[in-house]
């Protein structure tokens, strides 16, 4: 299905961007990578339905079914337990590790022939170019994390996409990459809750796209095309909805956003008080990541999170009360949410607008640090010159990725701009409501970012859709 022709078999430097991409993956993979709590959820919960037939937490004897994540990357872990650590007990995940690499690697590639087809071969080279080269999709090859196969599926979904958008002549090859592409959404979605946003572009994308210009006929295609693509990629989901239905009595599509089960209570005034304010990682860090195991500094709270002298003092005493327990109470949770909603009272337009934007701004820009194990101030140079410079160096690389991509979407070079922008678009309004900004939650607008930052190197403006079948992806 996926056929790159002359342009991938004779051309050295296509060869040669693979093998830099490759290595990087690998050497990434090679050096101990930061692990993740969230690392061992997956393989606990992938472990207990594989082997005792329980989607849940828990002992053997004593497991309790769950909505706590998604089965997507559960049942990947668990299958490649069950596979590999019969051969290599203590280091079965690095099999798992470099299946993540290699589907990197098959990312850029999908996303290098996408763009061919509507602009150029020398563009699609240039995407794989920053595919390959790009370190922040490259790190999480080498964590078990979702975001690898998170980037796959949102690749997978815009070279099906394009595809079919682009086939006018074949009624059949259209309709084969309209379940491709439904396919990739149903497998973001069963990923990570976020992968609805994934759904939803490319419904809207292929919808628009198709229906121009605007006509009976189009009209009727666009929906026939639009309802294919949607029966496919919402059919996993509707067994897992399901299953939810009939374990908790809840309609729940997708996993709680804060992970709780029905029932169980959640820091809703706390969360809604941090919102107020957070807008960097080292809240996330310091102060979010402490709640329920750790005290929590004033120190690591800045001045934006109180209005007034006396706020600042009713703040201390709420972080006081919970230090001495390491929990947050309903009556504890309850005061949180009246404090919240006094500082929005107070100054609305600073808590509702503008701290959302400077937390999307920091999850953009912010230096990786974690996927790189730096030390996340890693703005103090006498304490760790070298890891500044490493920071600097990234964050420096990753506003090249970003400025580039925007300047693309202000040229208008990008193909299905609507589409693509609109993921964008739709992702940063998700952030922006995040009590607990992390930079590795924009880690799945790369693909778009890398597409968008060749595409400002096109000689031509781009118009209309690419209707041309002409060339071999």
């Amino acid at each position: 299905m996926l056929r790159l022709g002359p342009w991938f078999t004779r051309s050295r430097r296509i060869w040669l961007w693979i093998a830099l991409g490759l290595a990087l993956r690998l050497l990434l993979i090679w050096f101990p990578r930061p692990s993740d709590d969230d690392t061992t959820d997956y393989l606990t919960l992938g472990h207990n339905l594989l082997h005792y037939g329980v989607y849940g937490q828990g002992t053997p004897g004593d497991l309790a079914p769950t909505l706590f994540r998604l089965p997507g990357y559960p049942i990947i872990l668990g299958l490649f337990e069950w596979v590999f650590a019969r051969i290599w007990p203590t280091t079965w995940q690095t099999a798992l590790l470099i299946t993540q690499a290699i589907t990197d690697i098959l990312s850029g590639l999908l996303l290098a022939s996408f763009i061919r087809r509507y602009l150029s071969s020398p563009v699609g080279e240039i995407v794989l170019a920053l595919a390959m080269l790009c370190p922040f999709t490259a790190a999480f090859a080498g964590i078990a994390l979702t975001e690898s196969f998170s980037v796959f599926a949102l690749a997978l979904g815009i070279y099906a996409t394009g595809r079919a958008l682009a086939e006018t002549e074949s009624s059949s090859i259209r309709i084969r990459f309209i379940l491709l592409a439904g396919t990739a959404s149903a497998f973001a979605m069963l990923l990570r809750p976020d992968g609805v946003l994934q759904f939803v572009a490319l419904a809207a994308g292929l919808f628009w796209y198709t229906a121009r210009p605007f006509s009976s006929r189009t009209l009727r295609r666009a929906i026939s095309a639009s309802a294919i693509y949607v029966c496919i990629a919402v059919a996993p989901i509707a067994i897992w909805t399901y299953r939810n239905w009939q374990t908790f009595h809840v309609f729940q599509p997708l996993a709680p956003r804060h992970l709780n089960d029905p029932g169980e209570r959640f820091n809703k005034g706390f969360y809604d008080w941090l919102r107020t304010w957070s807008t960097e990682f080292i809240t996330t860090a310091n102060v979010f990541w402490n709640v329920g195991s750790e005290s929590i500094d004033m120190d690591d709270i800045p001045a934006r999170a109180f209005d007034s002298p006396v706020q600042q003092q009713r703040t201390q005493a709420l972080i006081s009360e919970y230090n001495q327990t390491h929990s947050i109470s309903a009556d504890l949770d309850n005061r949180f949410e009246a404090l919240a909603q006094e500082r929005i009272r107070n100054h609305p337009v600073q808590c509702l607008v503008v701290v959302p934007i400077l937390r999307v701004f920091d999850m953009l820009l912010r230096p990786r640090t974690l996927e790189f194990d730096l030390e996340v101030n890693w703005w103090a140079w006498n304490q760790h010159p070298s890891q500044t410079i490493a920071a600097i160096a990234l964050g420096l690389i990753n506003l090249a990725y970003v400025a580039a991509a925007v300047w693309g979407f202000i040229r208008c070079r990008v193909p299905l701009a609507w589409m693509l922008g609109g993921y964008l678009v739709m992702r940063c309004l998700l952030l922006s409501s995040m009590e607990n900004p992390e930079p590795r939650y924009t880690i799945q607008m790369f693909p778009i970012f890398i597409v968008a930052a060749a595409a400002a190197f096109a000689r031509n403006r781009l118009g209309a859709v690419r209707q041309s079948t002409s060339g071999t992806y």
